[in-house]
């Protein structure tokens, strides 16, 4: 067998050659070279795909050995959902008619845990960044979709069982399919011809994927049926709008797009200058044709989201200084192809070295790194991924995800883009409005501009009764517009659309394009955006994972070590015993707690002390206190830390201001309360 550091070494050379030829391919398709052109070095770059999942599947081979762990994962995942359910953290909707799958309700405590990381995300970046909140409707009418691209293009294929009718997405069909005879097939030519499949199912269309499930006789899996054709299937979920049913409208699939169709109002709002942001919390709605994972799959979630407008020629960010000296697990695109995992990576230095394309982008990697670790992300199984180059869309800067390590795998939970101008330049031409900026200089400047120059004896020569038509058009150009006019002119013919939709085409005879230096007192343009977007529903899965534990010795004590930001609850209140003259101080306890603004639980049963501890364990509720026999002496009460189940003697009436400083994290177990009050020796933690 093949040595695995040569193999590593193919793969890193291989995936440089692969990225090379994905840079050519982008290229071209952004300089419209020639089909034929584009469809030889995509071939080539198909190959080089084919040959790089060979590889890779050769180091799986060799890793295998190093893969016998003690953690098995189906069984912490069985006995993490046990302990979900019982203690309603999540569950299936509609459950007592069978369910739907992809739909999922929030009991109590998952309901309070997602409540405390929208205020904790909303404090974290609406109010520190001043931010524009807003709250735009779910149903978004079609034209809105139409110009984002969604009508056209979120789509998935799909195919049906042809006699129980039963949908299955086609591409995860045929991977299931090819991986299973990919266990048992010994013929190198057939292995080949699958790791082929594999590497290109996320490029097939429709016809192509349909011979290939008929070339190897992919049928329904669970009746053996034969199945359809595949054919696109919109994930949206489609409506239709008051009550004549004309107007089209779906649930939006993202929620990003009310703020840029609100951009302009929102510029104005803000003083006309830029930069400025904007955010969201809502749900959003995908019609997932086979949602799996519980949470981390869903036909309808919660999203967060910010657009953060900004001049694309001044990408930098007066708050940078305060995160660039962070340093956490990154996973550029070289460690990528060179087939080496994350490393800690300085922001300061990510920014510097061009690593990160800009300071705005990289402060809010930064910021969504301290969000996530606040709420109790693990920081040794969170990563920042980028996105290869012929993964990003051809208008994208710089792409990164923040990916979290559970038992599925590395989960993407953020995504964070420099989508530049796309979106307000399509919503600008889709609807004939003006979503353009004005920077205005503090002096006026003298600088290189595109002067445009119309013929009109020529324009009226050739459009006539539309010459006007033609003018007006053309007095619209933006700087971007006229670069690309000048290089058509170039060519010989140059086209232009104008806002009724009528596409003209002209030549030098009519126009003149040419660079002069002018004076000017500011510039107009289209603002670039950096756009952090969070799925809260796999954020809180991921923390389930990570904050899940049993106590050394005892597989049945189950505990959440929840930070205080995201826990349910803050702090419960037990009376040591059911007794009268417990109550006074037990009411008074919690009604502190209250008014401090915190979360609070009392229990009064008649169960142990150890056994009331332990089922605000399960909920992972970080302090407890109880009211003893010591109470009724000298007015101090207990106060017990969850996850080293120490306990100190406090006045009762500290303990909420005390426990609102740990909640806040302006003080903490070790630096703040243990050297200050005296223990409390533990009698019954059974």
């Amino acid at each position: 067998m093949a040595d695995i550091n040569a193999v590593d070494a193919a793969i890193k050379a291989k995936n440089e050659e692969a990225t090379k030829q994905g840079d050519v391919v982008r290229a071209m398709k952004s300089n419209k070279a020639e089909k034929d052109l584009i469809t030889a070095e995509v071939e080539k770059l198909k190959s080089l795909k084919v040959e790089l999942a060979e590889l890779t599947k050769q180091q799986a081979e060799l890793q295998k050995g190093g893969d016998n762990k003690a953690f098995n994962k189906e069984s912490f995942r069985k006995q993490l959902a046990s302990v979900l359910e019982q203690n309603l953290f999540y569950m299936p909707s509609f459950k007592i008619y069978g369910g739907v799958a992809g739909l999922y309700d929030y009991g109590p405590t998952g309901a309070a845990i997602k409540a405390n990381m929208q205020q904790f995300w909303r404090q974290h970046f609406v109010l520190e960044e001043n931010m524009l909140e807003i709250e735009c409707p779910s149903v978004t009418p079609h034209p809105v979709l139409k110009a984002s691209g969604h009508v056209d293009r979120f789509i998935d294929l799909m195919v049906k069982d042809e006699v129980t009718q039963a949908c299955y997405r086609a591409d995860h069909l045929l991977k299931e399919f090819v991986e299973k005879a990919m266990e048992e097939e010994k013929d190198p030519e057939k292995l080949k011809a699958y790791t082929t499949v594999l590497t290109h199912i996320d490029e097939y269309k429709a016809e192509e994927l349909g011979e290939i499930m008929t070339k190897y006789g992919v049928k329904a899996p669970e009746t053996g049926n034969s199945i359809s054709a595949p054919y696109p299937f919109n994930l949206m979920f489609a409506t239709s709008i008051g009550p004549s049913g004309n107007m089209q409208g779906y649930l939006r699939p993202e929620t990003a797009q009310g703020i840029f169709v609100n951009f302009r109002d929102l510029l104005y709002f803000n003083g006309s200058k830029l930069p400025f942001a904007a955010a969201q919390i809502g749900q959003s709605f995908r019609n997932e044709i086979a949602p799996r994972a519980g949470l981390l799959r869903v036909r309808e979630f919660t999203q967060m989201e910010i657009e953060h407008f900004v001049d694309p020629d001044d990408k930098s960010h007066p708050k940078f200084p305060d995160v660039e000296s962070l340093t956490f697990l990154m996973y550029p695109r070289e460690q990528q192809l060179a087939a080496s995992g994350a490393i800690p990576i300085n922001v300061g230095e990510a920014v510097k070295s061009g690593i990160v394309a800009n300071q705005t982008l990289a402060y809010f990697i930064a910021r969504t790194y301290l969000y996530l670790t606040h709420c109790g992300i693990d920081p040794a199984r969170l990563r920042f991924r980028q996105h290869l180059t012929h993964e990003m869309a051809h208008y994208a800067c710089d792409c990164w995800d923040a990916e979290v390590e559970v038992s599925y795998g590395w989960i993407e939970c953020v995504g964070l883009a420099d989508r530049s101008a796309f979106d307000l330049d399509a919503h600008s031409k889709a609807a004939n409005v003006d979503l353009n900026a004005f920077k205005k200089f503090d002096k006026p400047i003298e600088m290189e501009v595109l002067k445009l120059e119309v013929n009109m004896k020529g324009v009226g020569k050739s459009f006539m009764k539309e010459a006007g038509l033609v003018k007006e058009a053309l007095a619209e150009l933006q700087e971007q517009e006229k670069e690309r006019i000048q290089a058509e002119l170039e060519g010989g013919e140059a086209s232009l659309t104008h806002s009724s939709g009528q596409v003209f085409k002209f030549t030098s005879d009519h126009v003149s394009i040419k660079k002069v230096m002018q004076k000017v007192n500011g510039k107009t343009f289209t603002p670039g955006v950096i756009e952090p977007s969070f799925g809260i529903g796999r954020i809180i899965y991921c923390l389930y994972e990570h904050c899940f534990y049993t106590r050394p010795g005892d597989d049945q004590r189950s505990v959440f070590k929840f930070t205080p930001v995201a826990a349910p609850v803050k702090c419960t209140v037990f009376p040591l015993l059911q007794r009268a003259e417990f109550a006074p101080h037990t009411k008074a306890v919690a009604a502190a707690l209250t008014k401090a603004g915190l979360s609070r639980k009392v229990d009064e049963t008649g169960s142990s002390i150890g056994k009331r501890y332990a089922r605000t364990d399960e909920i992972g509720v970080p302090f407890a206190v109880t009211v003893d026999h010591t109470t009724l002496e000298d007015g101090t009460v207990t106060l017990r830390e969850r996850d080293s189940m120490s306990q100190v003697r406090v006045p009762s009436d500290e303990v909420a201001n005390l426990v609102r400083s740990l909640c806040d994290l302006t003080a903490t177990w070790e630096a703040d309360v243990a050297p200050k009050y005296p223990a409390q020796v533990s009698k019954s933690e059974e």
